[in-house]
């Protein structure tokens, strides 16, 4: 059913000064996942809709908020925009926690990981879209919201991403600079990083406009003339530029634009406009239903990355100083997102990673929750130091990261010093997780191009499930959480990549990297870190932020953290890093995303011929039963750590058993990767 409503608190809003939210405009209600009813919860009906806001730019709360000063206002003096959102809700009267989804890159992730490999849809309506309908069962009312510009056309899964139409400061003028890479020769490219929108020429095809070229990103920069290249039209409307080469664009090369663009979105509204979405439904449900028992956010990469930047922000305070959200979950948010989202001329989708982007500042110091202190500049800062609420309370926050961020996104700093040198022990309000082994989603290609080795097959969603709730249970009961589990320098569990290489089995089929991300140390002039300007593009470098890697065992597993049933009842090696395969012209590099796995030999015989020091499957289980029953035992050992369900023990046990047999049954010759999961 189709309508437009004005909700009932709209009385509230007009009567609240500080209110940031307008109206609210209801533009499709309908069931969800039409005849089904989840537990206790019964049925849940979808309700779509657009949010309207108005940002004071000299209001306290909104004072972080870059270029909001430049932003058209109207004649109230505020800056008005607005996003489209999608809540999925209990229709009974059962209060439900209220779980804010960041969506990644237009796309609603939290269902397609959480719930069973739901289908990825930014219109979730049917039964398929519920997955097991895990969240529903457990009672969580889930709000989905726009809040990012950069979103090119045909990059969401599903129906279209929820539309976001943010303010823009008006006559702004500034340089932007893109890197980008091929894999394969082309004449036409898209510049913009990871696929996304990106600010266009402010003159068309700027003659003034740079590309350069070098083959490693510490290489000097070799300037291509200008008239060999030229901006062309995007592929699609509204999309993503693109440049065109004389001679073409060849791998192995990075290339490099820099060129004036102007009026800069302001980004920072986005994240204002999560913070006041979420205060208002926090106040506010639809239609006398009971208020939400809890609120929670959770972000998964990118998304993660946002929550980290609202609390470094303050941005997780609303106008009236109140947290928004009492706890979040940060999944696989590297080094925590304290940097990025909101400066002039910001582009979210964009992030470092060993082969691209090193000049975009998505890190930055502080990385820890805790107050450390900078060596290299001598400041003292925790990234929640401007987090707390009018009453000093903070959110109870989860940040879990899988090897591959050990590898590509810096995730050791968010428990070590800058320098890499001590541990850091996270604040009162914080648990860190690290899933061994596993990498940044979970992996289902079956093939290995462009990448030398298979990807690693851990499932860490399961995990997932059981902190969702046990965040849950701590914000509203006080039940504690499990203790934090990540490698740490203390024990020996992190440690530098060349210990990694000297340790790490010889004879496995795999060559460790020769080096992991570091991340940059970035200085785009003085105004930036306090005003979110820069004046230098692209930026000097400093000494690099120093990053460690868990260190291995003696099959090339991950030690320390959260060693998931993959790893205690082991098939193969699993690592967070996959080598690029030599054709793509960047062996020395990995993938942004995907681990590798490598299966141990079935018999001991094989082991032998292969020159494999690792124990074959048959030197491990005796049979089938016995591989059954490790798998279990592993299973049920994270029930007892509060890191796995019991609802989820049969799942881990058959995903685990299923590999297990087709590994018996595959040709060792056979390098295919076809036989990781269940076709």
């Amino acid at each position: 059913m189709k309508r437009k409503l004005t909700m009932l608190a709209m009385a509230l809003v007009l009567t609240t000064a500080q209110a940031a939210v307008e109206r609210i405009q209801v533009v499709e209600r309908a069931p969800f996942a039409p005849g089904v009813t989840f537990g206790e919860y019964g049925a849940y009906e979808k309700i779509r809709g657009i949010a309207y806001y108005a940002l004071d730019p000299k209001a306290a709360a909104n004072a972080s908020i870059i270029d909001l000063k430049h932003a058209p206002r109207d004649n109230k003096g505020r800056v008005l925009f607005s996003s489209e959102f999608v809540l999925l809700r209990p229709v009974g009267g059962k209060p439900a926690t209220l779980l804010y989804d960041v969506n990644n890159r237009g796309n609603i992730a939290i269902l397609g990981q959480v719930n069973g490999r739901s289908p990825a849809n930014n219109d979730p309506s049917t039964t398929a879209d519920a997955g097991d309908g895990f969240l529903m069962r457990h009672g969580f009312s889930l709000l989905f919201s726009a809040w990012t510009w950069d979103v090119a056309p045909g990059a969401a899964a599903g129906a279209r991403p929820l539309v976001f139409a943010p303010p823009v400061a008006k006559g702004v003028k500034g340089k932007v600079q893109n890197e980008f890479t091929v894999n394969a020769p082309t004449d036409v490219v898209t510049y913009a990083g990871m696929r996304g929108l990106t600010y266009e020429p402010a003159t068309p095809n700027d003659p003034h406009a740079q590309l350069t070229a070098r083959s490693r990103p510490d290489d000097k920069r070799r300037p291509i003339a200008r008239s060999a290249w030229r901006f062309v039209e995007p592929e699609l409307k509204g999309g993503p530029g693109r440049i065109q080469l004389e001679g073409g664009f060849q791998p192995g090369t990075i290339y490099e634009v820099t060129y004036a663009a102007k009026d800069p979105y302001v980004t920072g509204a986005g994240l204002a406009g999560i913070r006041d979405l979420l205060s208002y439904f926090r106040d506010n449900p639809f239609e006398g239903a009971p208020v939400p028992r809890n609120v929670l956010m959770f972000g998964i990469s990118q998304s993660g990355r946002v929550i980290g930047r609202m609390m470094h922000d303050g941005l997780n305070v609303d106008e009236s100083g109140k947290l928004v959200f009492n706890g979040a979950y940060l999944q696989v948010p590297g080094a925590g997102g304290s940097a990025g989202f909101n400066s002039r001329f910001a582009q979210p989708t964009r992030h470092p990673s060993m082969l691209e982007e090193h000049d975009y500042p998505a890190d930055a110091f502080p990385f820890t929750s805790a107050p450390t202190r900078d060596p290299a500049t001598g400041k003292t800062a925790s990234t929640l130091d401007k987090a707390r609420d009018k009453q000093g309370n903070l959110p109870k926050l989860f940040y879990a990261n899988t090897s591959t961020e050990f590898w590509n996104r810096g995730a050791s700093l968010i428990a070590t010093t800058p320098d890499g040198v001590s541990d850091v022990t996270p604040a009162p309000n914080v648990r860190i997780y690290g899933f061994m082994g596993a990498q940044h989603y979970v992996g289902r290609s079956s093939k290995r191009a462009p990448f030398t080795a298979c990807v690693s097959t851990t499932d860490h969603y399961l995990p997932m499930r059981a902190l969702i709730v046990a965040l849950d249970d701590w914000t509203t009961q006080g039940t504690q959480p499990p203790a934090s589990a990540y490698p740490a320098l203390a024990d020996g569990t992190l440690t530098t990549v060349a210990d990694y290489r000297a340790i790490f089995p010889k004879g496995v089929g795999l060559t460790p990297p020769e080096q992991n991300l570091r991340e940059p140390r970035l200085n785009f002039g003085l105004r930036f870190n306090m005003y979110g300007i820069a004046d230098t593009t692209p930026p000097k470098h400093g000494d690099d932020y120093e990053t460690r890697v868990p260190t291995p065992d003696a099959d090339g597993n991950d030690r320390g953290g959260v060693r998931l049933v993959e790893l205690q009842a082991p098939l193969g090696t699993h690592t967070g890093w996959n080598l690029r395969a030599p054709d793509t012209g960047f062996a020395w590099a990995t993938s942004r995303f995907d681990g590798s796995f490598v299966p141990f030999a079935r018999t001991e015989a094989e082991r032998l011929a292969a020159g494999d020091p690792r124990p074959s499957l048959e030197g491990r289980y005796a049979n089938r039963d016995a591989y059954i029953a490790a798998v279990r035992l592993a299973a049920e050992q994270q029930v007892a750590a509060g890191l796995l369900l019991p609802e989820d023990v049969e799942r881990a046990t058959k995903q685990n058993v299923g590999l297990y047999d087709r590994i018996l049954a595959r040709d060792p010759a056979d390098q295919g990767c076809t036989y990781l999961f269940a076709q």
